[in-house]
């Protein structure tokens, strides 16, 4: 008896202390966030910009998993502002999420607003970034995760972690730049350049000198982590004559996977290990355009930074990489097919076999009437204003309360829950002979959501269609991973396709590319009271109204539902 007394005393210290020191490993990781105009030069100019603590790209958040972030938002701009953590659960934290009127109101011009939120089950490379207007542009940051203390990474521990954001640019206010082409209705005017860590590269004009380089030791293994927080484009990224080894996206471990292209679209991130082992000398990074809309004008240009060995003996003249051409799909399609999850990974959860909500969702572009008035012309096709829709309700925020708030208070009026399973009217979605077909190109304004139950799973099919054009949409789901089950293209044919699907090691993501004419399954688990909303990472597509949300209902105990707001949170 004694003996088992001694041994529950002994295994009940052991739990208490490896609680402690759980505890004791966890951190309060504190920043503040001084958002305000500033000018710098780019491109041959001077450019007004919006930054955060006076940087582009904004200041890197480190924190290991398990830590507390608290980041106090001060406004300093003359614009409503949001800040936006991509790709960061939220659990029971959703009034953090940000993007404006769906989980918050913006922060007005003078005014501050504090982030607070627990990173749960999460290590990679994630970001944030505005999530008003255009102004993501240049207000953004990355955020990396590193593993609690005495874990580590799933494979070597690198020499040196390098954050590489690739930025999109343009030598004009953003703000004006959307604000214009909604007043008419039309498409936005193209960016002028790429960048990459906020600078264009040698290739540009006035910007020898703005060109990011990168010094690496002979034999030495690096972990560039990188983010696409371009708004408009896919990216390829290449490494002239190196080899990269894909671990890990959107903060989700893979397999390892060896390459020499990256595609990466808008919001998504992808964390690789480049070992110096060339000879010494110097070496261009790109990135380079994948435009997969036919006759859609976009920046057709290249951005390059250098890798430079540093036992390398002369200066020398960079070697460039041999681009992907921009419409290089089976390149793209390729890559993000490849990509596999790592099972034995921390916080691997298989994808689920049972089903609860199934939902097919067709995305694309599409018209709205340019007004009230019959003669009113607009800068769109056929005098129309350019629209989006998921199966076919063009997405239209609140502005006097949000959602979430709504949510909370049971406030009706705000959104409706009527969000389709499916698309009102079955077609040929990829045909391009329907691309101005008058009987399906029309889209209603709305604010429909889909309402889902606590604990829920969920399969959604993505289906492209060729309405206006064909292209890949990134699509970003707040709140939740999802597990990619299986990609292709043509119409989405059940009998078939689903014969396709990867329930042994799927990828995870928050932000999938789905495919130009094609189609993409997902699933995820509903573990997050709240609302959650899902779109188009193409900038230039959710004003348009590419995009919807979920309202996931409080669980049944009181550590299942979402906490009243904090006291601080914007008032609209």
């Amino acid at each position: 008896m004694r003996h088992q007394i001694f041994l529950l005393f002994a295994c009940t210290t052991i739990a208490l202390l490896a609680s402690c020191s759980s505890l004791v490993s966890a951190e309060v990781v504190e920043h503040s966030f001084h958002v305000q105009n500033r000018t710098i030069s780019r491109l041959c100019r001077r450019q007004v910009i919006t930054a955060v603590n006076g940087s582009l790209p904004g200041p890197t958040i480190r924190v290991k998993e398990g830590d507390t972030l608290v980041v106090h938002v001060y406004n300093l701009s003359p614009y409503n502002l949001t800040i936006h953590w991509h790709g960061v659960f939220q659990l029971l934290s959703g009034w953090a999420d940000g993007p404006e009127f769906a989980t918050q109101c913006p922060i007005r011009p003078g005014h501050s607003y504090t982030y607070k939120f627990k990173i749960t089950g999460q290590e990679g490379t994630l970001w944030w970034h505005a999530h008003v207007s255009w102004l993501r542009a240049t207000v953004h940051g990355a955020l990396i995760i590193r593993p609690k203390k005495g874990h580590s990474y799933p494979f070597p521990k690198p020499y040196r972690e390098v954050p590489i954001l690739l930025g999109e640019w343009w030598n004009a206010n953003v703000v004006d730049v959307e604000n214009a082409a909604l007043a008419t209705g039309s498409a936005p005017n193209n960016s002028n350049a790429y960048t990459i860590n906020g600078w264009p590269g040698d290739l540009y004009p006035c910007s020898v000198n703005q060109t990011y380089k990168l010094k690496v030791k002979r034999g030495k293994t690096y972990l560039l982590r990188i983010i696409n927080a371009a708004l408009n484009n896919q990216l390829f990224f290449k490494i002239a004559n190196h080899k990269m080894k894909v671990v890990a996206v959107d903060a989700a471990y893979t397999d390892p996977y060896v390459t020499d292209v990256v595609v990466t679209g808008p919001g998504q991130t992808t964390d690789i290990l480049l070992t110096a082992d060339q000879l010494p000398a110097s070496y261009y990074m790109t990135a380079n355009p994948y435009a997969s809309a036919a006759g859609v004008p976009f920046d057709n240009t290249t951005t390059r930074g250098i890798i430079v060995y540093e036992d390398a003996l002369l200066p020398s003249t960079p070697i460039m990489p041999i681009l992907p051409a921009f419409n290089d799909t089976p390149t793209a399609h390729k890559f993000f097919t490849n990509i596999t999850g790592l099972v034995t990974g921390p916080f691997w959860n298989p994808p689920p076999r049972k089903v609860d909500e199934h939902m097919f969702i067709t995305i694309g572009l599409g018209l709205t009437a340019c007004g009230k008035s019959r003669n009113a012309t607009c800068g769109g096709p056929n005098g129309q204003r350019f629209s989006a829709s998921m199966n076919n309700a063009s997405f239209q925020f609140p502005d006097k309360i949000s959602m979430l708030e709504a949510f909370f208070y049971n406030v009706g009026g705000v959104y409706t829950t009527d969000f389709p399973d499916k698309p009102p009217l079955k077609f040929d979605y990829t045909n391009s002979n329907n691309s101005m077909n008058p009987a399906i190109i029309m889209t209603k304004k709305s604010t429909k959501v889909k309402k889902i139950k606590f604990n829920s799973t969920v399969e959604i099919v993505f289906q492209n269609t060729a309405l206006i054009g064909i292209e890949n949409h990134p699509i970003h789901l707040h709140g939740f991973n999802f597990h990619v089950l299986a990609q292709g293209f043509g119409n989405y044919n059940p009998a078939v396709d689903r014969k396709k699907f990867n329930f042994v090691n799927p990828q995870e993501r928050n932000t999938i590319g789905v495919p130009v004419g094609g189609w993409a399954v997902i699933r995820f688990r509903a573990n997050n009271p709240g609302v959650w909303l899902m779109h188009c990472h193409l900038d230039v597509h959710l004003p348009w109204g590419l995009a919807t949300a979920f309202v996931v209902e409080n669980g049944p105990t009181l550590s299942t539902m979402l906490p009243p707001p904090p006291p601080d949170l914007p008032k609209c």
